[in-house]
Order: structure tokens, then C-alpha cells, then sequence
């Protein structure tokens, strides 16, 4: 048996402590909920289950156990995205446009600001003497917003007759957990900004996501079902996305 923690305590009604399963710290909380949840932090140490109060904790280890290769892979994704956080919008920098990598070239001069993408592989960010980090950042976003602009709606314009739905609203978004999202009652769809770092393919499976949901609100079978008959490749393009850097997901 793996040794557990001896300490517990009571939050607000909770009953929380520890369990050790393997190399992992796991919190428990003990609640009045039908089903178990697994949330993870980039640490070892922040690992969480919530669990309902009459599954035992040889049960919640087996659970962790067999989570382990996935409770791994989400931390370096957490990891890798604080990292990818910390940019200084500086020349050297590799940022990403249409899923290839580019480097970053800031040319400081007296004159207004713009960004071209020179050869594929050189984001060129011409900026005014004494712009600061968050105007870089936020220029930096209005050129992507603007291409997926460009982009989306021929995507629309494709796939609405093939599907025999009509998109009323679409909009751009700055999403931390969600690739896109859908209002199936004012037929809108969302779409996250940070698409624009990702291939078109990409795009285009979160934009038929999305409008699939104007057909059925519900992730159920029938759901999967439309997604599998529309775009076969959809589990590639998804796989694709949820590759770091930068993963969200579709809604």
C-alpha cells in the first residue's frame, strides 16, 4: 500500500488531507458530489482530487495511478505555457503564426507601428521610439486579430452550405482555456485569438466545432457523430492544437 499523509482537516465543511501515490503529492476533498475530479498544477505537489464521500482512497490511488502519463503531460503543458507568459516582446524572441515558429525582430523607430511577416519566418514589429512591452504585446494582437478577420469568414462561407446552417454573428476573443465557444440561442460563435498562432487546418476544425453545435448544443454521440461525417481528421487537428504551446480547447 502506498503510505499515506497522516494530516486532515476540515475547510469550510470539507474534509481535506493528503494521500502520497508514488512520486505525487495528491490533495484530497471529500464532498457531497456524485463523480471524481482530477485537476493539475505544474508541480508535483498540485495535484487535486475531488472525490464523493463513499469512494475510498485505494480506489482514488488506483485512479491517480492510471491518470499518471496524463498528469505529466498536463504539468509540462502548465510549465511550458507560464514560460511561453513571460515573453518580453523583444527581437529573438520565437513566436508563432499559422503553427510555424518565427522570430521576433523589433525595429524602433519615429514613425507608426506595424508588423509584417517577412519570408515565413521573420515577424518584423516596427514600433515608436519608447513603446513599452504591454503596446508591443498589444499591437502584436491586433495583427493577429486582423488576419483571422481575413480568414474566418471564407471558412463560414464554405462550410455553412455544406452543413445547411447559417452562422448570424461570429466574434474574436481572448480565451485562457478554450480554443472557441458557441451561443447556440443568438446562433454566435467565438473564436479564440490564439488561433492565430495555429495552422489553418486547426482553425477551420475549431470553426466547424463550433458551428457544429448550432446543429447539436451537446458534446454527445451525435455530436461526434456530425464532427466524424463533416471532417474525418478532426482527432488530428485536435491533437495538433492541444500540442504545446499554447493549448486550450474547443467548447
Amino acid at each position: 500500500m502506498v503510505p499515506e499523509l497522516e494530516s486532515r482537516w476540515l475547510i469550510k465543511g470539507l474534509k481535506v488531507y493528503q494521500i502520497r501515490v508514488e512520486d505525487l503529492d495528491v490533495s484530497i476533498y471529500r464532498k457531497r458530489i456524485r463523480h471524481l475530479y482530477l485537476k493539475v498544477g505544474p508541480s508535483d505537489d498540485c495535484v487535486r482530487v475531488s472525490a464523493p464521500l463513499h469512494i475510498d482512497d485505494e480506489l482514488i490511488k488506483r485512479v491517480v495511478c492510471k491518470r499518471k502519463h496524463w498528469i505529466r503531460k498536463q504539468q509540462e503543458k502548465q510549465r511550458l505555457r507560464g514560460r511561453i507568459s513571460e515573453y518580453q516582446f523583444l527581437t529573438g524572441e520565437t513566436h508563432y503564426v499559422e503553427g510555424a515558429s518565427v522570430c521576433l525582430s523589433v525595429r524602433f523607430y519615429e514613425g507608426a507601428p506595424s508588423v509584417n511577416l517577412v519570408n515565413g519566418s521573420t515577424l518584423q514589429l516596427n514600433v515608436p521610439s519608447g513603446t513599452n512591452q504591454e503596446q508591443r504585446k498589444e499591437i502584436i494582437a491586433q495583427w493577429y486579430r486582423h488576419r483571422l478577420r481575413s480568414v474566418v469568414p471564407k471558412l463560414i462561407a464554405v462550410w455553412e452550405p455544406i452543413m445547411g446552417i447559417t452562422v448570424g454573428e461570429w466574434r474574436i476573443r481572448k480565451m485562457k482555456t478554450r480554443w472557441g465557444s458557441c451561443n447556440t440561442r443568438a446562433g454566435r460563435i467565438w473564436i479564440s485569438l490564439e488561433l492565430a498562432k495555429k495552422s489553418i487546418k486547426c482553425l477551420e476544425y475549431v470553426v466547424v466545432h463550433e458551428m457544429a453545435h448550432l446543429i447539436e448544443p451537446s458534446h454527445n454521440r451525435r455530436f461526434w457523430a456530425i464532427l466524424d461525417n463533416l471532417m474525418p481528421k478532426w482527432r488530428t487537428y485536435r491533437d495538433e492544437l492541444n500540442r504545446f504551446p499554447d493549448a486550450g480547447r474547443a467548447n
